[in-house]
């Protein structure tokens, strides 16, 4: 379920006054540098005293989860990577020792994960970390001094579940343990883990813990588990069937996008204009990576942006985006990993390729959306338009380095890029290589929309952008190509389907699609790309007409 979160401006912290004198690792603007002012995060759980912030446990529905441990229950917070998780987590372990009903503990079990399904080497990692995260959140050394005994005697699969029985039944107060990136855990030793923290909880609160929270990118029950021991499979919902219920961390709200801006306001001066705080929502979506990633970009690593006299506007934003997309950042190279996986691809090609028809299961897209590539409304569409971009782009990486064609080619002297020259020369293009590079795409059935990503997102890439929407169902590709030219921007709308009946039919719905979308992005030219994958000789699928939309707008249309 969505977990319900307040838009509430949040207050800046208090603000630091910038220093007057030369600084080593200060940011200079005019005569004044910054000594000590926070940041927009990007790497680990948020701290207030160094970054901007939207407090962790103002983005969740607290009451119920403060509901659900006391009444003893166990329950999994999931959310997709780096989106908050662990802040939250620590958020509510620093709640609840404060308050003093219970005695909390947060301990990230991902310590386990390098030692696979080697029981006995993970459990010695796991029994590790909390006794360590014990003694920091607690001062209580009784797991640091028990477990190398208690995991001599219990063996590997049964350390755990008796550590844990001890400790409670020697605590003051109920045992609340919160277990981070517990699905980094694999086969035998996630198996094993699960299954301990159930055997024991019918003894909860006086001899286990009151509450054990499992958070991670998934919900347990869609944990996929191999027993290499027993040689089969085990679902995660019956490994620790005594789950009371899933929470899901979401996204920040625009209310919560706007607040975290401010917060650079506050504390600097320097101030976002409306189009530019409009433009971070926009292409995030409220991703929270995403959104302090833009911002970081923008106002610290960018030059320009550090001169905290002038306020972001929305063609910073914009050259933040693109630095980010071309950076491959951490972030990005993890999305391109799980593009790989086969139940990925399952939910991803059609809506790449505007397939009508739908090759997936229900757990299938679950399981795509949980990993935050998705968004969770209907009709399935990707989460954000970074993302929208950053897919294709992963996807052709090696086919861009391969096309020898530069954007000065199709740039006239007056500074405006040839669209007609850059169709026609793909059009060549295609035609020469397009079975080539099919053949080497695990995305076959998006093939030819990517082949035009890829080229356009190429021969562009010297000065201007391309724009992408798609979705599933939509029986097309709507792409925006966008060059700077005398202060103004060009722009280029072009429309690409895959031809599944008569020509003239394609052609008709094409062009109406088009005319919208060329309104709604204020385009100057429409271009209609068909492709017909059906086998026919190329001289029957080659051809260029120029046909008349909606509205009188004359369309170019390439035929492939």
């Amino acid at each position: 379920m969505q977990m319900d979160r307040r838009n509430a401006v949040h207050p800046a912290a208090q603000l630091v006054e910038p220093g007057y004198e030369s600084c080593h690792g200060g940011i200079q603007h005019g005569c004044h540098t910054e000594l000590a002012v926070r940041y927009f995060n990007t790497e680990g759980p948020v701290d207030s005293s160094e970054h901007y912030c939207i407090n962790p446990l103002d983005r969740v529905d607290l009451e119920e989860i403060l509901t659900l441990i006391a009444r003893k229950k166990s329950f999994v917070l999931h959310a997709p990577r780096q989106t908050g998780k662990t802040s939250t987590l620590l958020s509510l372990q620093d709640r609840l020792n404060g308050e003093g009903e219970y005695r909390c503990v947060y301990a990230n079990f991902e310590v386990g994960h390098a030692a696979g399904e080697d029981t006995g080497r993970a459990m010695r990692a796991l029994l590790g970390r909390l006794a360590s995260r014990s003694r920091r959140a607690l001062q209580d050394d009784f797991v640091g001094t028990r477990w190398p005994e208690i995991l001599e005697r219990e063996g590997p699969d049964g350390a755990l579940c008796e550590t844990l029985v001890r400790w409670a039944g020697t605590s003051p107060k109920p045992l609340v343990l919160l277990i981070d990136e517990i699905d980094t855990l694999v086969g035998d030793t996630l198996i094993s883990v699960l299954r301990q923290l159930r055997a024991e909880y019918d003894g909860r609160p006086e001899h286990f813990p009151q509450s054990v929270v499992l958070c991670g990118v998934l919900d347990v029950r869609d944990y996929q588990m191999h027993s290499s021991r027993a040689g089969t499979g085990v679902p995660g919902g019956s490994a620790f069937h005594v789950k009371a219920k899933s929470l899901r961390l979401g996204d920040f709200s625009e209310g919560e996008v706007q607040a975290l801006l401010a917060q650079h306001t506050a504390e600097t001066g320097q101030g976002f204009e409306d189009a530019a705080a409009l433009l971070v929502w926009q292409l995030t979506r409220g991703q929270p990576w995403l959104v302090n990633a833009l911002a970081y970009q923008a106002c610290f690593e960018d030059r320009a942006g550090r001169d905290r006299t002038r306020p972001i506007r929305a063609d910073r934003i914009e050259e933040a985006r693109e630095a980010l997309v071309l950076q491959r950042v951490t972030h990005h190279r993890q999305l391109g990993e799980t593009l790989r996986e086969r139940r990925v691809q399952r939910v991803v090609e059609p809506l790449l390729s505007g397939s009508p028809y739908r090759s997936y299961s229900f757990p299938d897209l679950k399981y795509v959306r949980d990993l935050g590539l998705i968004a969770l409304d209907d009709p399935p569409r990707v989460a954000n338009p970074i993302y929208a971009e950053v897919i294709p782009r992963e996807l052709t990486a090696a086919l861009q380095s391969d096309i020898l064609q530069e954007a000065g080619v199709h740039v006239g002297g007056d500074g405006s890029l040839d669209c007609w020259g850059l169709m026609a020369a793909f059009q060549d293009w295609f035609r020469r290589n397009s079975e080539h590079w099919i053949g080497l795409f695990q995305y076959k059935e998006a093939g030819p929309q990517l082949l035009l990503q890829g080229f356009l997102q190429r021969t562009v890439s010297g000065g201007g952008r391309v724009e992408r929407e798609y979705g599933l169902g939509w029986g097309r590709t709507d792409l925006l190509v966008v060059w700077p030219r005398q202060g103004r921007e060009q722009r280029a709308a072009i429309e690409c389907k895959v031809r599944r009946g008569g020509l003239d039919a394609t052609i008709a719905s094409g062009l109406e699609h088009l005319a919208g979308y060329v309104d709604r992005c204020e385009a100057e030219e429409g271009h209609l790309v068909l492709f017909d994958m059906g086998g026919a000789r190329w001289r029957d699928r080659v051809f260029h007409r120029t046909e008349t939309g909606p509205g009188g707008m004359p369309v170019q249309v390439w035929g492939m």
